[in-house]
């Protein structure tokens, strides 16, 4: 069992306060780990080591800084194995899946870092009159960021990338649920003190953070509920806030396109990682041409992915990251059959240890259901049968989520109409496709403040003009 500390201004350190919480495997229901619970003063010393370190980064060249990213970036690359061996233990992810989302983190925080070198931080625009104007962007100081429990590594490193390039300083704390791999990677971490730091614990940590007066910036991946209350606490102090807060993510399937090879993608979509990612497919619109030959074929894809102990190779779905979270996704379950909707397959609590639960089909769903509503996190794929695929558009922007969503069609007009779902994302017969370059804001109760490529960089520095009068320096 491994016993977590913090890093405050580049130095490991017990809390303050004696207060401990248990991390258990959720495939095994063993302790692995106990860490902090965190609290105000740990918090207090974490913002002012970064506050202290702050003025030394920013003023170093983009370039060095890049550098500095690069080595970090490098030593993850060395140890991908051993974090995706701590993801497993603490959330139950399959290793090889776990390697896989790793190492397109450190690929997009390579991507993000080298991107400082091109962003504008000082531009000149000259006027007619002779005159000129100087855009400056400032990195904006020490920042926090929260990160949820599903990708630990990959959400903190696809925070950290633009943040720090910039020339700002971090606060980072993960889940509660998920610390153990984040607190290897900041073993792991080769930048200067005080640059990036660590506070562990639950929301003893995570609310003195986010209302700290030092933090100028707060970059929080999480529930609604947290995120509506750092949004207003943010805002009363004038603080920056980049808030990704869930989906609820539809699926539109037109009629035309192959069923059996469509579900399979579905499945993939809505079963992968035991269906914890906040653009999972959590709604699925099906037109009725193919609608009977596509639940046939997602019932049988169902069916491959069966769950068990992340460690062994033949596992395709790992277990719930705890039992409160298959104890919600089972509450949608019952929920959309009391009020009419049938199981395909799965739906049911499996005896033994750990908090496993089955890829599960439900068909005859409708609005009424959490399921539909609420965002169920987990291994669920309901589908609705619709009339035409103007319903299935018109259906996946009903939701008060709009995070992402996907359209499977072979008709262009469609595919340009997939543009009506109000989502930051959309995508046309690849679900998760694009690379690191793609830019986005989620819109409803998803969340707010664009972010990836440029948007990043705009979000992580506060611009500045210096206006020249013409004539400046003549005799």
């Amino acid at each position: 069992m491994k016993i977590l500390q913090n890093l405050i201004g580049g130095v490991w350190e017990d809390p303050l306060y004696a207060v401990q919480l248990d991390l258990i495997n959720p495939a095994t229901e063993e302790l692995i780990a106990r860490y902090p619970a965190g609290s105000a003063d740990d918090v207090d010393r974490a913002v002012d080591a970064a506050d202290d370190a702050h003025a030394e980064w920013a003023a170093l060249p983009v370039t060095e800084r890049v550098e500095h990213l690069a080595r970090w970036a490098s030593a993850i690359d060395e140890h991908a194995d051993e974090l995706a061996e701590l993801e497993c233990q603490e959330m139950g992810k399959p290793i090889a899946l776990g390697r896989s989302f790793i190492d397109g983190a450190v690929q997009g925080f390579r991507f993000a870092a080298e991107e400082a070198v091109q962003y504008p931080f000082v531009e000149t625009i000259p006027a007619a009159d002779g005159s000129s104007s100087t855009i400056v962007r400032h990195p904006l100081g020490a920042t926090a960021v929260i990160t949820p429990w599903n990708f630990p590594v990959p959400m903190v490193l696809g925070a950290l990338g633009p943040l720090l390039a910039a020339g700002n300083t971090v606060v980072v704390k993960p889940s509660e649920r998920s610390p153990l791999s984040t607190a290897r990677l900041f073993e792991l971490c080769t930048l200067p003190p005080g640059v990036a730091n660590l506070v562990l614990g639950d929301s003893r940590a995570g609310a003195p953070l986010t209302a700290h007066r030092k933090i100028r910036l707060v970059h929080f991946t999480g529930s609604v509920q947290a995120g509506r209350r750092i949004g207003a606490e943010t805002g009363s102090r004038l603080c920056r806030s980049v808030l990704e807060l869930g989906g609820k993510d539809p699926v539109v399937v037109d009629a035309g396109v192959d069923p059996v090879a469509t579900a399979q993608a579905v499945a993939f979509g809505a079963f992968v990682n035991t269906g914890q990612i906040c653009t999972s497919m959590e709604r699925i619109y099906v037109h009725r041409d193919i609608a009977d030959a596509f639940i046939d074929a997602l019932t049988d894809a169902a069916s491959t992915f069966t769950f068990g102990d992340g460690h062994d190779a033949e596992t395709v779905m790992g277990p719930m990251v705890d039992d409160r979270q298959r104890t919600i996704v089972h509450q949608h379950v019952t929920d959309a059959l009391a009020r009419g909707a049938h199981v395909r397959c799965g739906g049911q609590v499996p005896q033994g240890r750990g908090f496993f639960y089955p890829a599960t089909v439900l068909t005859d769903v409708d609005d009424s259901m959490l399921v539909m509503t609420e965002e169920t996190f987990g291994p669920i794929a309901p589908v609705v049968v619709v009339d035409s695929f103007e319903e299935g558009i018109e259906r996946a922007g009903g939701s008060r989520f709009a995070l992402g969503a996907t359209v499977y069609t072979r008709d262009p007009a469609h595919a340009a109409a997939a543009s009506a779902i109000p989502a930051g994302v959309t995508w046309i017969n690849q679900w998760q496709g694009g690379g690191p370059e793609r830019l986005y804001e989620p819109a409803g109760d998803s969340g707010m403040g664009a972010t990836g490529a440029r948007a990043a960089y705009d979000a992580a520095t506060r611009p500045a003009t210096i206006h020249t009068a013409a004539g400046l320096g003549s005799s």
